[in-house]
């Protein structure tokens, strides 16, 4: 019976693919392959990314796979990303609600934040904002980024919440520190709508920089509109990337 491999070490795993990115990649497998459910989520990771290994979607699904049944909450919450975006797979909401609850229910916060998103749009689950707000608010109260920014939209527009401006502030204050982009902006339209124009613009420019394109575009349609010139020219400049 072969002796069972030492303990995989974070630090010393960084500081050998810092030098060698093969042996490294083949200490993680040799642990995935033995069974180690941490191992094998990692290395569903690095084949989602290309990391080491060539990008295989498929790959990537089979180790998360593993993970998951193991207990793995990060891993679940990567399978049910997968049958939601079709990596891997064909798109099948059911099967990521599934996944997703899992996660959820194993206190995940990026599995409350995803089977919220599920929730909240009635995609292969039953349509419940209020189970959804629940989970944001879970998640938030976790440090999500994401779901603070939620939590705030929820409270500015008195969804399934009593509204409460203040209340909005400071979620979107929260989820801005955090470093969310989403929550970056939605932070900056309630400093500007106080007047505070510069506070704005310096949360604006944080946004620009983590964006997706998509996002970008749609800022920028926002900021043409914008009565402050410094904030106009950011949506140009965020018009600029989104185009790059």
């Amino acid at each position: 019976m072969p002796e069972p491999l030492p303990a995989l070490d974070a630090q010393a795993l960084a500081a050998m693919a810092r030098e060698d990115w093969s042996a490294a990649i083949a200490q993680v497998r040799a642990h995935a392959l033995a069974g180690e459910v941490e191992a094998q989520a990692l290395l569903g990771q690095l084949h989602a990314e290309g990391r080491g290994v060539d990008r295989d979607e498929r790959e990537a699904l089979h180790w998360w796979l593993l993970a998951a049944n193991s207990g793995h909450a990060g891993a679940a919450n990567m399978l049910g990303r997968c049958h939601e975006l079709g990596r891997g797979t064909p798109v099948d909401f059911e099967r990521a609600a599934a996944w997703y609850r899992k996660s959820a229910a194993a206190g995940f916060d990026w599995g409350l934040y995803n089977y919220a998103n599920l929730l909240a749009t009635g995609r292969g689950v039953a349509q419940d904002g209020a189970a959804a707000f629940a989970l944001y608010r879970r998640a938030a109260d976790m440090g999500h980024a994401k779901s603070m920014n939620l939590v705030g939209r929820h409270y500015e527009d008195g969804t399934q919440v009593e509204r409460d401006p203040r209340a909005a502030f400071d979620w979107y204050r929260r989820s801005a520190e955090a470093g969310d982009f989403r929550g970056q902006a939605s932070h900056a339209a309630v400093l500007a709508q106080r007047g505070e124009v510069d506070a704005a613009a310096m949360w604006l420019r944080r946004a620009m920089h983590t964006g997706t394109p998509a996002f970008l575009a749609q800022l920028a349609a926002q900021l043409a509109e914008s009565p402050h010139e410094v904030l106009r020219d950011i949506g140009a400049a965020c018009a600029q990337r989104a185009r790059k």
